[in-house]
Parts: structure tokens; sequence; C-alpha cells
């Protein structure tokens, strides 16, 4: 099972001691994508031909995911914004802008903070981002943040049944059921099912404890790039402009309207002008 997208190429990098997926095309100004659970880089296939209009665009997958190494550890999102960076320096960029959903935005915000002078811009897709003042109380209600750090247990509930998982979990996080391709559907769950990445997975959840206590140690000296807070209205738009703004100094965004979690899948047209528009202006 291998996703290809039209115009771009996919290479394996050597990164911080592993291998990482990476899919490359387009010219400009250089962009990176970093995905969300259950998802791999093919989360951004729409958004992509877009960008690379105007940008080199750099999608990957994330350790742990697709055909990214999974390694037993390093799933603390310092340590795989690292991954991200030395991605960014193999293929030639110093500097260059980081868009993150979820995961990926967990990954993101640590890369701009660690590596304040090669991430130009930031934007974060719908994710309550660990060092948040609301961290606790908003991941305490979301019930697969709890599941999926249990210890084996999930790998072993989602195995052979990784289809059922990723189709359900994505669907109850869909506002717009037209834009949910089953297909899309297969491809991440075949990705979910290659040996060893639904661990990956999990561990990307296992660490967020000390991803909090990172992050706390990062908003004492706030961002000065500009930064993009982005979401769904029916999800988390509403919060990830003050959200952000606990982390950064020049926040703008809001929410993407009649959208949910997934806003790269939902709304790619939208998703795709914001980052122009953001990634042009300043």
């Amino acid at each position: 099972m291998i996703a290809a997208l039209r115009g771009f190429a996919q290479q394996l990098v050597a990164a911080n001691g592993i291998k990482i997926n990476s899919v490359t095309g387009g010219g400009g100004p250089p962009i990176l994508l970093l995905h969300c659970f259950p998802e791999t880089w093919w989360e951004w296939h729409h958004i992509m031909p877009l960008l690379a209009e105007r940008f080199s665009v750099v999608a990957i997958d994330l350790r742990g995911a697709g055909f990214s190494d999974c390694p037993l550890g390093g799933y603390d999102k310092s340590t795989m914004a690292r991954d991200a960076h030395e991605v960014m320096l193999a293929l030639g960029h110093g500097r260059y802008a980081v868009c993150g959903h979820d995961i990926g935005g967990m990954v993101a915000l640590p890369q701009a903070a660690i590596f304040r002078d090669a991430v130009s811009h930031l934007a974060v897709l719908d994710v309550p981002v660990p060092g948040w003042s609301q961290w606790e109380a908003t991941t305490a209600k979301l019930w697969h943040f709890a599941f999926h750090m249990n210890r084996d247990l999930p790998e072993r509930l989602i195995h052979g049944r990784e289809y059922d998982y990723v189709s359900t979990f994505m669907a109850d996080r869909f506002y717009d059921h037209s834009r949910f391709d089953l297909a899309d559907i297969e491809i991440f769950a075949k990705a979910l099912a290659l040996p060893g990445r639904t661990r990956g997975g999990m561990e990307w959840y296992r660490t967020l404890a000390a991803d909090h206590a990172a992050a706390l140690e990062h908003k004492k000296r706030p961002l000065e790039m500009p930064v993009l807070a982005l979401g769904g209205d029916q999800r988390f738009g509403s919060r990830m402009v003050p959200m952000l703004r606990e982390f950064a100094n020049n926040v703008t965004g809001g929410s993407i309207d009649r959208c949910s979690h997934y806003i790269a899948d939902e709304r790619p047209d939208e998703v795709a002008a914001a980052l122009v528009e953001f990634l042009t202006a300043n």
C-alpha cells in the first residue's frame, strides 16, 4: 500500500537517528506539514497541490506512522520535533514554515520553540496543546486520550480491526460527511496495520504528561514568529486563538465554518487559502 500524489516524490530521509518518509513537491519558500492521528502524510493530499503552486511542500509520516521508522522510544514531542527539523535540514531547507494538525500540532509547537531561528511561521490546527492552561480540564473529557495511554491494551483491541477503528474514530469527528472518503479511510487503516504502527500511534499519547511539563517551560519565552491558529467551528475553532496566545505574541486565525476536527479533509480549499494568505502576508 503506497499512497501516491501526482507531482510529488516520496523518499526516506535520515533524521535524528531514524528514517522518516517524506513527500515533496512544488517550488518556492518551504512549508512542512505534520499530520494527526490516525492519519499519515496523506491527510494533506487535497491541500498539497494547492500549496505547491507557490511553496516547496514537505509532508512527512511522523515517527511511528506510515512508512517512517517506529522505534521503541522517542515519542515525546520535542524528539519528534527534532525528527521533523532534521528532515527539513536534510532537504536543504534551513528556514521554513511548519503546519501541524492534532498530534502534528503538538509537534509543531515545540519545534517552533526549540528551533526559533529556523521556523519562520507556525500554524496549529484544531488541537488542545500541552502546556495550555485548560489542558487537564479539556483532555480529561476526551476518552481516547486515556484509552491510548494504556500499555498494550489498545494494540490488542485494535489489531485486526484497524479499518473499524479508524473509520469509526474519524467519522465521529467529521461534520460534513459528504467529505468522508472511504478510500482515504482504507489508506489510513492499512497504514495503521503495518507492523508497530498501532503501537507508535499509542506512544504519541503515552508521552503527553512529559510533553505538558516541557511545554510549560517553553511558555516562559513567548514565540515571536507569526502564528496561525485554526480549528473547526464544531470542535476547537473558537479556542484556538486564545490558546496559542498563551505561547506566542503574534497570533491570528479562528474557526472554519461547518467543520469539525479533520479540517484538512473537510475543508481543504479554505485551509489552503488561509495558509497561503498567512504565509504571504507576513
